[in-house]
């Protein structure tokens, strides 16, 4: 069913897009292996794959779903590059594969949070001190009790930049970042709940840097990265892999006021300016630890699986159970987010699932993860064995693609079963 309404943006195709799918077909596993029948796979790939697809949102959609540990789809459709809406396809158009890498947006929260977490268990921090013990810049206009677990929890008190004019590459300037949200006013940490797009991260990486001396990338590698064997799963993009990334593209029904507003006042900086800069090398070149990590989706479905898996990797143990129990807990009630404007519910550090509908889609109560801007998504649910992540290249807040998202979730929360929170 086409769910697109009058004046939406969208992609054009001629012919059969089952001619722009690519499987991994080495690394998906036989259904039964992973306790799920061919045509409930068949039908969770069509849900999550063609239907998003055929929003003709999104010129790329990837998607990896493990259960049990094994993966059972790895799997592309559309072009990576060459394809936009309102555009017809570029000669040079190149079709997207399952290891194309992607820009993660703000599903990069969920790495920089859990690197924090791993600082605490190593003794390095104390979730529970003031930003101010580690960073004494960061004290006054409100936030000197600010504790890290509160700027984890989205409630520190300083979700935007400070009105002072600036563009969008102003999110590429770390030092200042961390300067400006030093310097400006914040409501004292802990008071409300309000999502923080891009100044919460800047924080906790900067936290990392002086802590351990050394650049958040590197301790990202050393921790994450190198173990778990990524070839990608790091903030910016090298220069021989940026020919291979995905470009992303707005979508979908025009942005307008008030809806325009909001989103810039969530995002710090307009909503096509994000989209625009966020295909710029200026933005590659950048470390955004809550907005520019880039990975597979396999890659980050591997992340979420390690997570799953207790903290271990092939045999290897990267977190303690302790230290994933306290990220992975609620943080606070299901409460109105002053900045998404929506009920939401957070852990230090991760989006959670709720029932009877929620960010996983329904009965997902269990589930923990992070969206991404827009439809990008990782996550994994207890309930159901799985492990998963959906990469797309359409930014768009408005329009019909929002119910197949639902829906797709939804097809998949029912062929994997585990219905109980």
């Amino acid at each position: 069913m086409n769910f697109a309404l009058p004046g939406t943006r969208r992609i054009a195709i001629d012919g059969d897009p089952a001619a722009l799918v690519r499987i991994d077909r080495a690394a998906e596993v036989a259904p039964a292996e992973a306790g799920l029948t061919e045509p409930a796979v068949e039908s969770i790939a069509s849900a999550m794959l063609d239907d998003m697809f055929a929003t003709r949102i999104h010129p790329a959609v990837i998607f990896c779903l493990r259960r049990h540990g094994r993966v059972v789809l790895n799997r592309s459709i559309g072009y990576a590059r060459g394809l936009a809406p309102e555009r017809p396809l570029a000669p040079n158009a190149r079709i997207a594969q399952p290891d194309t890498p992607v820009c993660l947006f703000s599903a990069s929260k969920a790495v920089i949070a859990l690197l924090t977490h791993k600082l605490a268990e190593e003794g390095g921090i104390d979730l529970d001190r003031p930003v101010s013990h580690y960073l004494p810049a960061f004290t006054g206009q409100g936030k000197s009790r600010t504790t890290i677990a509160q700027v984890l929890a989205h409630q520190g008190g300083f979700p935007q930049f400070s009105a002072e004019g600036h563009g969008p590459e102003i999110l590429t300037d770390w030092d200042r970042c961390v300067e400006r949200i030093c310097a400006m006013r914040a409501e004292a940490g802990g008071r409300r709940l309000a999502y923080h797009a891009f100044t919460g991260g800047f924080i906790l990486g900067e936290i990392i840097r002086r802590v351990t001396d050394a650049p958040v990338t590197d301790y990202l590698d050393a921790k994450l990265r190198k173990p778990l064997g990524m070839r990608y799963f790091t903030y910016g993009l090298d220069g021989r892999s940026r020919s291979r990334v995905a470009e992303n593209h707005v979508a979908g029904q025009p942005v307008r006021w008030p809806v325009s507003r909001w989103a810039e006042d969530a995002l710090s900086v307009p909503f096509e300016d994000v989209v625009d800069i966020s295909n710029r090398d200026f933005f590659m070149d950048a470390v955004i630890p809550a907005g520019n990590l880039y990975a597979t989706a396999e890659e980050l479905s591997r992340f979420y699986q390690m997570l799953l898996d207790g903290g271990v990797y092939q045999g290897q143990r990267l977190f303690r159970l302790d230290t994933l129990a306290r990220a992975t807990q609620p943080a606070s009630n299901q409460i109105l987010d002053r900045t998404l404007k929506i009920p939401m519910r957070y852990s230090e550090g991760l989006m959670l699932g709720m029932n009877p509908l929620g960010l996983y889609g329904p009965m997902c109560g269990s589930a923990y993860g992070h969206l991404g801007f827009m439809n990008i998504l990782g996550w994994a649910d207890p309930s159901r064995g799985i492990s998963a992540a959906l990469m797309t290249t359409g930014k768009a807040i408005l329009g019909g693609h929002l119910v197949t998202f639902m829906r797709s979730l939804g097809v998949l929360n029912h062929h994997c079963g585990g219905l109980r929170a």
